[in-house]
């Protein structure tokens, strides 16, 4: 059972990247779900829905399988979703909205053992304050083509662009994937990570994680 593969319901590279810490093998086996905003949803609840219902989906066709892992994750200005934008105008549009103010940044993992009949959601939200970049950084930066398949037109971890400063959250959570989050949850299914995640990913982040022994601890921070 220790070394029984997990599936990971996304194509992301990132989430594949970050799983990647875990040094535990895993598949990927992207959920198609419908990924519209129901009215009058929030942001903690659409991505909390959203990483239930990919899991299940995963979980409905592989019902011997010992964990699989969803996440979905959104940007939001107040209530305000930013998912990944339309084209090169929509993502200006969102970076401009975004540019030197504080923003939250949500991200729901939903973990399912279908042999064991368990399932359990997990939520981290995160401020993320952006900085004051230029006109001329951001239209760089759109140039790259990097904004086009990320959530609030931008990626964290793009060191060229840098978009965030004073950041003080969980840094692998606006990438996609709050780790210690995971690994927390894994207690409730009698799984255990014999890597030290924390470390692992604030080596491979080049981040001093200031929240990962609260969230470890089982406490909602982000």
């Amino acid at each position: 059972m220790k070394n029984e593969p997990w599936i990971l319901a996304s194509n992301s590279p990132r989430r594949k990247e970050l799983l990647g810490l875990f040094n535990h093998p895993f598949v990927i086996m992207p959920a198609d779900v419908e990924e519209s905003l129901l009215p009058g949803e929030n942001p903690s609840d659409y991505v909390s829905r959203l990483a239930q219902t990919k899991a299940s989906v995963i979980s409905s066709t592989n019902p011997e399988v010992i964990l699989i892992l969803a996440a979905d994750t959104t940007v939001a200005d107040g209530d305000e979703i930013l998912g990944k934008p339309l084209d090169k105008s929509d993502a200006r549009r969102m970076l401009r909205q975004l540019r030197g103010r504080i923003h939250q940044v949500y991200t729901g993992i939903s973990i399912c053992s279908p042999k064991n009949n368990i399932q359990k959601t997990l939520l981290c939200r995160t401020n993320v304050p952006m900085r004051d970049y230029s006109d001329q950084e951001l239209e760089s930066y759109l140039d790259s083509g990097d904004p086009m398949d990320k959530a609030g037109a931008y990626g964290i971890q793009n060191s060229q662009f840098h978009p965030v400063e004073n950041f003080s959250g969980c840094f692998a959570s606006v990438m996609g994937l709050p780790l210690c989050h995971f690994e927390y949850g894994l207690k409730m299914f009698d799984q255990h990570s014999e890597t030290s995640i924390a470390g692992a990913c604030q080596n491979h982040l080049q981040y001093e994680c200031p929240v990962y022994d609260r969230i470890l601890h089982g406490e909602q921070v982000g």
